[in-house]
């Protein structure tokens, strides 16, 4: 990498990882509001698809915003934004706060993916690594968002530990204000000249630019990746709850004698085991982001994403015969950290692919509208599952939604 492909990747990783970091210490939260305030799952499951579903409603107009204004400014609002939500958390008096905030949050998030992800496309000449190691980074957070939270909740009650989160974005965003980089390098290199500029000044302008987005082939992503994001969603928001459940009959908790006083102490004690092994899930994942992004340099981006999505819809049918023994559990739980992860990458490459430079904005904007915005049903969905279902039948649905999104993966293959 050359001097501004490393100021770019890092600058996103930063971003990447704060990202994550605060969306995936919900799922740690989420256990301690459902013993707080006595909600079910189900109505807890919709408040915090409010907060989901706006990071990826947002990711539209802010894909407008990034191929109007930059990728810069964008990304260091985005972290302002997000250090701010977990202020207003941490005093927040019950659900319809907690919603506020993380509504907050949401829109706040919603710009990155669109900003980083067309930051990486248009300046770095080499993509294939960038992505890896950006994908890396959110999967640093995506396991150290979860460990943190827990950590943080053993020694210190939720409003205190979400005030602690908030201090990393806040600083990344004064750092991101320093770093030096060209935004269209790779992209103007390979034009011999200046990069393409198409800027949206009205109603008219975007839905023609829409319209030229959605050939056949970038609405055939556009889909596939939301049947994704349902999977993705449904699994990482209750899989803690699920994972719990699993490993009580597995193993017999110590004895609450010796140790110690622990603030909020019966709450704390939840933490042990499952959250601890899903933490270790998602860092399985950072391993899964670098090869995934090392595979879109070796192989057509299609076949790399039908692969993964074909492992992911066979791993959920199999999850619940392997939650039999602690053993064969461990192994499904580190197969879905590695294929869960190990998909984005490809996928990211995928919609590069199918979309025009000038547009690339624009084309994160409406493909993580589908992932995060759409995609966050798949909490909704799973919740009501769980309350009236059973986390068999979970495990099957979110199978289904793979098993869509391998179809449409497929026919790209078959369309060359």
């Amino acid at each position: 990498m050359n001097a501004n492909d490393r100021a770019i990747t890092g600058f996103t990783m930063a971003g990447h990882a704060m990202v994550h970091t605060y969306e995936l210490s919900v799922p740690i939260l989420m256990t301690v509001w459902l013993v707080e305030f006595s909600v079910t799952s189900a109505a807890l499951g919709t408040v915090v698809a409010v907060g989901y579903g706006l990071f990826g409603v947002g990711a539209l107009p802010g894909g407008l915003l990034v191929d109007r204004f930059g990728s810069r400014r964008l990304i260091v609002a985005c972290l302002l934004g997000m250090g701010s939500s977990f202020l207003v958390l941490s005093v927040a008096p019950g659900i319809a706060g907690i919603t506020l905030a993380l509504g907050l949050w949401g829109l706040s998030a919603s710009v990155y993916h669109p900003a980083g992800l067309s930051l990486i496309s248009n300046a770095v000449e080499q993509r294939g690594s960038a992505f890896a190691y950006h994908g890396m980074a959110g999967n640093v957070g995506i396991a150290g968002g979860p460990f943190l939270t827990a950590i943080l909740l053993v020694a210190v009650d939720w409003r205190t530990a979400t005030l602690i989160l908030a201090v990393p974005a806040l600083l990344a965003a004064l750092v991101g204000l320093t770093v030096e980089f060209d935004e269209t390098a790779a992209i103007a290199a390979a034009d011999g000249g200046d990069a393409p500029s198409a800027d949206i000044d009205s109603p008219r302008e975007f839905l023609s630019a829409s319209r030229g987005l959605f050939t056949a082939g970038f609405a055939t992503v556009f889909v596939l990746v939301l049947f994704n994001g349902l999977y993705y969603r449904g699994m990482v928001t209750f899989l803690p709850e699920m994972l719990g459940d699993f490993l009580d009959p597995l193993v017999t908790l110590a004895p609450e004698e010796g140790l110690g006083p622990i603030p909020d102490g019966r709450l704390a004690r939840e933490f042990d085991l499952a959250q601890y092994l899903y933490a270790g899930l998602l860092a399985v994942g950072i391993g899964g982001q670098y090869v995934g992004g090392r595979l879109t340099d070796s192989v057509a981006e299609e076949r790399g994403l039908a692969i993964m999505l074909a492992l992911l819809a066979v791993i959920a049918l199999g999850f619940i015969p392997a939650a039999g023994t602690l053993s064969t559990l461990l192994l499904a739980s580190v197969a879905l950290g590695f294929v869960l992860f190990a998909i984005q990458p490809l996928s990211q490459a995928t919609i590069a692919k199918y979309s025009p430079p000038e547009h690339r904005g624009l084309s994160f904007g409406y493909t993580y509208l589908a992932i995060f915005g759409i995609g966050a049903l798949g909490a909704s969905i799973v919740g009501a599952t769980l309350t009236y279902g059973s986390p068999a039948a979970v495990f099957v649905l979110l199978a289904g939604f793979e098993v869509l999104a391998l179809g449409l993966a497929l026919s790209l293959i078959v369309r060359g």
